[in-house]
């Protein structure tokens, strides 16, 4: 049951990670229109209970990831079915987790102490993230954030899968490449995106 509701808080994250990275590209293609986006998502009552809800998805799959990582790490469980692949890139997803948990909440820490406590005032949360972003070490810890997400989400949503009972010799192979394939996407997403609201050009 652990298993089960580590799977599903993180494919719920993912979730949100699709949308959020749909609003940032919205940014980007129509700065205006964001923030109009923006200053109506911020006005709305339900907000702040979709926040509570994020928050408690968070909690429950940090909790479960160490309660798991704990647990492997006694019984001396470390990923072999990854190991026996002989793919590299799954070898390094697999054995970074813990640590690539870790740089995950410290940039969601940072994340939200620049852009939602407090949040920016209306009409100037771009330009907001563009000065952050203009600082080389923010560049830097949002890029290593994004890369971090990653490796985290190529090894996650396979595991997710396993865990749920929907993986088989039958499909393994397409839920992989999918898997893969989305993690990819999102990763780079927000490594681009990142890279754009850090150039001068994204505001002028």
């Amino acid at each position: 049951m652990t298993r089960v509701f580590l799977a599903g808080s993180g494919l719920l994250l993912v979730f949100f990670l699709l949308i959020h990275l749909a609003g940032l590209a919205l940014a980007v293609m129509a700065p205006l229109l964001f923030e109009s986006y923006a200053k109506t998502l911020h006005a709305s009552f339900w907000l702040i209970w979709i926040e509570f809800g994020l928050i408690a998805i968070t909690l429950t799959h940090i909790s479960l990831t160490l309660t798991k990582t704990l647990k492997n790490s006694q019984t001396g469980n470390t990923s072999s079915l990854v190991s026996r692949r002989k793919d590299l890139l799954s070898v390094l997803a697999a054995r970074s987790q813990p640590i690539g948990g870790i740089v995950l909440l410290l940039f969601l820490l940072i994340h939200l102490e620049q852009l939602r406590f407090p949040r920016p005032p209306d009409g100037v949360e771009l330009s907001t993230l563009h000065s952050f972003l203009l600082r080389p070490s923010n560049l830097i810890i949002y890029i290593l954030g994004s890369l971090a997400l990653f490796l985290h989400l190529f090894h996650g949503i396979e595991s997710s899968q396993r865990s749920l009972g929907s993986l088989n010799s039958q499909n393994a192979s397409l839920i992989r490449a999918f898997g893969r394939g989305l993690s990819f996407f999102i990763g780079s997403g927000f490594v681009l995106l990142t890279v754009l609201f850090g150039s001068p050009l994204i505001i002028e």
